[in-house]
């Protein structure tokens, strides 16, 4: 993916860093004695007596899915393979050994217990908040093809002026706006392109340089929260949120901005502030040039409107009726029969995230469509357990978590289980917001996760600039990370109090 991006370069050079990485023979035989470890733990769980889990009347279905949770979950924290193939391989394992086309000796219902439909596991990678990724990807690809996105950079960042200072805001503002609708990763691949110029106009022994190459990441990681298609982790809280057979909250595309891109906003200015503050400029004015040109013609202005009744109809949600999903394939629709999008641009679509969520759709599926959360909200007394200590543990613990692997698995582990928290505890969430408080919670958390360059995508690419040190991305991450997960949480409990969520 990202081949046709402005800045696509820069995100080759970390996708082959990290494939470098992986070749390591060290590496290699950690990875493969942490497979056997794996293997092991889940075997012993697959084997296990039912009576070991402490859980009146577990079924084998339900036991062989513990055993595939808790597969995944040390797959995707170890990182042993990508992870987009462990969620095939949940799949995979769900299909052969839990559904009524798995194998028929190992797979019979009044032996082993109820089945899993294959036919929902599989629907899981067409969900309908896939497309809503789909739309995301699609209309990102139209306005880099016409030149949309560079336009738009150019004509926002005009009015900051040349003070410095100022062009640092600038940047952070454009590049969080970019975020709420593009990927992250190429809307930071995108963003650092255009800052090259500006970083050969700053002294080197200034600070102003650190100050712009981490003012991208934090904006583009800040930015993602603002819609539920910025970042994975929203689509997934607004997957759990809305499943007619789960939560069913009704959340808008439009609920979501009203009170998240208030929030982001704030963040961006607090950030602002800490980086003019701890990295100033001693260089007070940039001249700031962008190259490259939008496109002329027809297909442009048919990519700006639909871009504009897209964003409308999301926003609108509650008052078209029609449901952000369905919004999604309207610009898919358009611009596959004007052309703008070929058979070949679908391969720039970031599939791998998609079925990274899928297999954490089917995980999810799987403990509800087997009984294994009913049971589990009757074994463990959730309905006892204090809601704000509910409430922090999540966060610290999806914050540690997706400063280490992956946001989008950190978020398909834990949203499933939060779900059955919230289900048992009722009425006792409202004392902190409501069950918003703690979905959205998880995606905020994994946003606010930039401490390593590992962190997430934008930070690895602004740390291979080589213009930060490991330390000043620590100092900012933490500072930022914390604000920005109090102050998320703060929100959330106002939204749920005043009903707007």
């Amino acid at each position: 993916m990202f081949k046709i991006f402005t800045g696509f370069h820069l995100v080759e050079q970390m996708h082959k860093l990290g494939q470098s990485n992986r070749l390591n023979p060290g590496l290699l035989k950690k990875k493969s004695i942490g497979l056997i470890f794996v293997a092991i733990i889940f075997l012993v769980l697959w084997f296990l007596p039912t009576e070991s889990f402490g859980m009146d009347g577990l079924t084998r279905i339900q036991q062989r899915i513990i055993a595939i949770f808790v597969y995944a979950t040390l797959m995707w924290v170890m990182e042993l393979v990508p992870a987009w193939a462990t969620s095939v391989s949940i799949m995979v394992l769900l299909l052969l050994f839990a559904s009524d086309s798995g194998i028929r000796w190992i797979c019979n219902p009044e032996i082993v217990g109820q089945l899993l439909s294959h036919k929902q596991v599989m629907a899981s990678f067409a969900d309908p908040v896939i497309m809503l990724f789909i739309g995301g990807f699609v209309l990102a690809i139209a306005t880099t093809k016409t030149g949309l996105d560079v336009h738009l950079a150019r004509v926002l960042l005009t009015p900051f002026g040349k003070k410095s200072e100022n062009i640092l805001l600038g940047f952070m503002l454009v590049t969080a706006l970019f975020s709420m609708f593009i990927s992250n990763t190429a809307t930071t691949a995108m963003m650092l392109t255009f800052l090259a110029p500006v970083f050969k106009q700053l002294p080197e022994a200034g600070k102003g340089r650190i100050a712009m190459a981490l003012s991208v990441p934090i904006a583009a990681n800040l930015g993602g929260m603002g819609t539920p298609i910025g970042t994975p982790p929203n689509t997934i809280a607004l997957k759990y949120l809305n499943d007619p057979e789960g939560l069913n909250m009704g959340l808008g595309f439009g609920q979501w901005m009203l009170f998240m891109v208030p929030l982001v906003i704030l963040l961006i200015l607090i950030a602002w502030t800490l980086l003019i503050k701890i990295f100033p400029f001693s260089q007070k004015t940039i001249e700031l040039k962008i190259e490259g040109e939008m496109k002329r013609g027809r297909t442009t202005v048919l990519v700006i409107v639909t871009l504009i009744v897209t964003i409308l109809l999301w926003m609108m949600d509650n008052v078209t009726g029609i449901n952000p999903n369905t919004v999604a394939l309207i610009p898919f629709a358009v611009f596959a029969m004007a052309g703008i999008i070929t058979k070949y641009d679908l391969e720039e679509i970031n599939w791998s995230v998609i079925w990274m969520v899928a297999g954490g759709f089917a995980l999810g599926y799987a403990m509800n469509g087997s009984g294994l959360a009913s049971l589990v909200v009757r074994a463990i007394p959730f309905g006892d357990f204090s809601p704000i200590l509910i409430v922090i543990l999540s966060g610290l613990l999806c914050y540690g978590l997706s400063n280490l692997i992956s946001h989008s698995a950190t978020a398909a582990l834990l949203m499933p289980i939060l779900v059955v928290v919230c289900t048992a505890m009722g009425d006792k969430l409202s004392d902190v917001g409501g069950t918003s408080t703690l979905l959205i919670g998880v995606a905020i958390a994994s946003s606010s996760a930039m401490i390593l360059p590992i962190s997430t995508p934008p930070n690895a690419l602004a740390y291979a600039t080589n213009l930060i040190q490991q330390k000043d991305m620590i100092k900012m991450g933490i500072i930022v990370g914390v604000i920005s997960v109090v102050l998320g949480y703060a929100v959330l409990f106002a939204a749920g109090s005043l009903n707007i969520i």
